[in-house]
């Protein structure tokens, strides 16, 4: 239970670090900002600081922020909204749509420009600190020996550090009943196992997903270079697997094995935990990273969707048409939670 409140605790905390972007953003380009909430309502409490409302939430998944005027036709029912708690009307000048195009980008891009930042740094605290070498399950084939024994996704195969050597001992011993120590959560149990002989294509004799785990540990200089050069070669990798996720949805209507929802980040940032903090907190920069990468990409309803039209709105010298942008970005977010609930739902069954 402990791991489960400090895994949603970090990932509400990436959230949080994105929106935090936007509004110091905002807050430095002198912009009105009406609330800045931790967590999502129904709110626990709030308290005002300057002309900034701070609340405090039930749901603790991120949070959110609101500048004022980030619509412009909404200025109107934005003064009506004073004018009933009392107060003066915002300033114009501080009003997100009265900005020019160069800092409305800079607002928009600075969650994004948050999460590369975070990402780097976790990526690089791990590096600093060094991680033991580990061999990790990542996960089983259906109907093979490794599942039918009870091998399970996080578990840590003990007296391996390579993924190699473990195989060499398992092609030595096909058709042989062997024993394989397993650490999981921090207790040792032995499998009894008898690797095939005869395995189809793609399944391996026991039928397990392997990655190798863990880093030396690196001066603060090196872990900083390091870890930028990782954050930029995950990013590509993870633009890449978002353009797979979108081909083979729209081509063959089928998600794209690997890819998890928020249910599915949820188990894996848990069971990462239970192997180590520094697993845990290398596991939260991947996901800053993935944060950065999807919200940048330009998709109605994303950050880098909302740059795109301050663009087209730059080039076309005019504001894009109320309904017009409402339309596409309420399909663009139709998608996007289409998409997560499909893969809610396979996490949800892969459960069982």
């Amino acid at each position: 239970m402990l791991i489960f409140v400090i895994v949603v605790l970090g990932l509400s905390l990436l959230i949080l670090g994105h929106e935090a972007g936007h509004f110091f953003a905002a807050k430095a380009f002198g912009l009105k900002v009406d609330e800045f909430g931790f967590g999502f309502p129904p709110r626990i409490a709030a308290w005002k600081k300057g002309d900034t409302e701070y609340s405090l939430n039930w749901l603790p998944f991120g949070g959110f922020v609101k500048i004022s005027g980030e619509r412009g036709e909404f200025a109107a029912m934005d003064e009506k909204v004073a004018e009933q708690k009392h107060e003066a009307p915002a300033d114009p000048q501080r009003l997100f749509y009265t900005q020019p195009a160069w800092k409305k980008s800079v607002i928009i891009l600075a969650g994004i420009f948050m999460n590369f930042i975070l990402g780097w740094l976790l990526i690089s605290a791990v590096l600093m600190i060094g991680v033991p070498k580990a061999l990790v399950i990542t996960g089983t084939q259906p109907n093979s020996p490794a599942a039918t024994a009870g091998f399970q996704s996080g578990d840590v195969v003990k007296d391996y550090r390579t993924a190699q050597d473990f195989v060499n001992y398992i092609d030595a011993h096909e058709g042989q009943d062997i024993t394989v120590a397993i650490l999981r959560n921090n207790k040792e149990i032995d499998f009894k196992v008898t690797p095939r002989t005869n395995a189809g294509p793609d399944q391996g004799p026991i039928g397990v997903l392997l990655a190798e785990g863990g880093t030396e540990r690196e001066n603060p200089f090196a872990a900083l270079r390091d870890g930028l050069i990782d954050t930029g070669s995950i990013s590509l990798l993870t633009l890449g697997a978002f353009r797979d996720l979108i081909v083979q949805l729209f081509a063959h209507a089928s998600l794209l094995q690997g890819v998890v929802g928020p249910v599915g980040i949820v188990g894996i940032a848990e069971e990462t935990g239970r192997i180590g903090l520094t697993y845990l907190l290398q596991f939260l920069g991947l996901i800053s990273v993935n944060l950065m990468v999807v919200n940048l990409i330009p998709f109605p309803a994303l950050d880098g969707g909302r740059f795109l039209m301050i663009i087209i709105e730059k080039i076309k010298g005019s504001s894009i048409p109320l309904k017009v942008e409402m339309a596409i970005n309420g399909i663009g977010f139709a998608f996007l939670i289409l998409l997560m609930l499909l893969l809610t739902v396979r996490d949800v069954r892969g459960l069982f």
